[in-house]
């Protein structure tokens, strides 16, 4: 019997079966990807403590901010689609959930999705961070909207933070102590606010 998360899908299929299914699933090449909770060889492990509270933590400053410059904020329950000629592959654009998100662009209560995110971050876990520093770092760059990706170490306390510029990305990285300025809401975040509460 073949495994059913290995059956190719359409992306009309992705959505809506997503629209129901009691656990998140990342899209890509045509293939779903279970994420926390479901009880399948390819599904992720359940996050650690210090992975929700990292991601609780920039989630929280980056809200009172958000709301300020008519921005939303969403921690790990509003996927990203990625859509661009360059990251088209065979299965039709992307779909993944980012540990936080940011737009500034109005958004509809019943959305499922965004396709314009100006700052994504993704906290690393041993499990997904090589995807996340490849794969997503490639796609996520393609979205036209995004002015920043921002990556969160969970071993030690360091953060690498991609910029778009008006020459292309830059690349920022810091560890042990200080900060970090991130677009779409101009805050400078220390890791301090990042890892409040952790023993990272």
């Amino acid at each position: 019997m073949s495994d059913p998360a290995l059956r190719k899908m359409t992306e009309a299929e992705y959505l809506e079966t997503e629209a129901v299914n009691s656990y998140k699933r990342e899209f890509v090449d045509g293939f779903v990807y279970a994420l926390h909770g479901e009880d399948t060889p390819h599904a992720q492990a359940g996050a650690l403590s210090k992975h929700g509270l990292i991601t609780l933590n920039i989630a929280a400053v980056l809200r009172s901010l958000a709301r300020k410059h008519r921005c939303r904020v969403y921690a790990s329950d509003m996927s990203v689609r990625i859509s661009g000629a360059s990251v088209l592959r065979a299965g039709g654009p992307l779909y993944y959930y980012p540990d936080v998100v940011l737009t500034c662009v109005p958004v509809d209560d019943n959305a499922r999705f965004l396709e314009q995110p100006c700052l994504v971050v993704e906290v690393l876990s041993e499990s997904t961070k090589n995807i996340d520093r490849r794969e997503k770092l490639h796609d996520y760059r393609t979205l036209p909207s995004l002015q920043g990706y921002l990556m969160v170490d969970t071993v030690v306390r360091a953060a690498r933070l991609y910029v778009r510029d008006v020459e292309g990305w830059r690349e920022e990285y810091i560890e042990g102590e200080g900060s970090l300025a991130l677009p779409c809401v101009d805050v400078a975040m220390t890791l301090e606010d990042m890892y409040e509460d952790t023993e990272v």
